[in-house]
């Protein structure tokens, strides 16, 4: 009898080359690629093409092009979404984000893990872990948010980081790989003396 995979918790098994989800990827390259090819003003051409791309979306989400993911449906955004230029998401599985996130550009985030051992990898083992990411999240540019990571309420990702294991919320993490540096306190509001909280 063959020897069926052992799946983590939480993870979704796939391999490569199949038909299927290369038929899939494809639609949603077709999208991506129109998406990317708007003016860059279009804002209605753009959250137009963003609802047949995501599966859900909140108010007020603009995500800056060049945008690519692979499936797109498996993606959630909260609303006051905002993504700066160059966001690549490999959605195998679910991609959660809350309510007013910022993410810098050149920023990615793959749920995907290929097998470790180079004969299970040149057969295609695959498995997809979800990643989510909670509300009032930043997200410092050219971060990498790797499968199954937990980024949680109100932290701040440093720029260039590697995310690896789960952030609890309100702290600061940055690094290669990303670790928590501090807590978040009220005396932040004190780095910004020209901010009078009026606009």
């Amino acid at each position: 009898m063959e020897k069926r995979p052992v799946v983590p918790v939480n993870c979704f098994f796939h391999g490569s080359y199949n038909p299927t989800f290369e038929e899939e990827i494809a639609k949603c390259k077709d999208k991506c690629y129109r998406f990317n090819q708007l003016h860059p003003n279009d804002r209605e051409g753009q959250l137009a093409l963003l609802r047949e791309i995501l599966g859900s979306m909140g108010a007020n989400t603009i995500i800056t092009p060049p945008f690519w993911c692979d499936y797109g449906y498996n993606i959630s955004v909260g609303d006051f979404f905002y993504s700066n230029h160059n966001l690549i998401i490999t959605d195998g599985t679910d991609v959660t984000f809350g309510d007013h996130v910022f993410i810098a550009p050149n920023c990615c985030f793959t749920t995907a893990e290929h097998a470790i051992h180079p004969e299970q990898r040149k057969d295609g083992v695959e498995i997809a872990k979800p990643i989510t990411v909670g509300n009032n999240v930043w997200i410092g540019a050219g971060s990498t948010i790797l499968a199954g990571v937990s980024i949680g309420d109100n932290s701040v990702i440093g720029a260039g980081s590697v995310v690896k294991k789960s952030i609890p919320a309100n702290v600061v993490a940055v690094g290669v790989p990303c670790r928590v540096i501090r807590e978040i306190t009220e005396a932040e509001k004190e780095r910004y003396p020209v901010y009078t909280g009026e606009y």
